[in-house]
């Protein structure tokens, strides 16, 4: 009876590894592919700066009672 349990928990466990293989599409790394993922990581980072700048640069509200 435990021996049932196993083979369907091994069952479901093989299923779903397949079907996350074909969603995620695993193959190995295209040549050239780390090119467009580097110019797109400084482009995010300099998004991020930019807008880290910009939140910097507002002046903040000072409350009455602090004046």
């Amino acid at each position: 009876m435990r021996w049932i349990g196993l083979l369907g928990l091994l069952l479901v466990l093989v299923i779903a590894m397949v079907s996350a293989r074909q969603s995620l599409n695993v193959r190995g790394p295209a040549v050239g592919a780390s090119a467009p993922a580097t110019e797109q990581s400084r482009q995010i980072q300099q998004q991020y700066k930019q807008a880290l700048d910009a939140a910097l640069q507002t002046p903040r509200d000072v409350p009455d009672d602090a004046r």
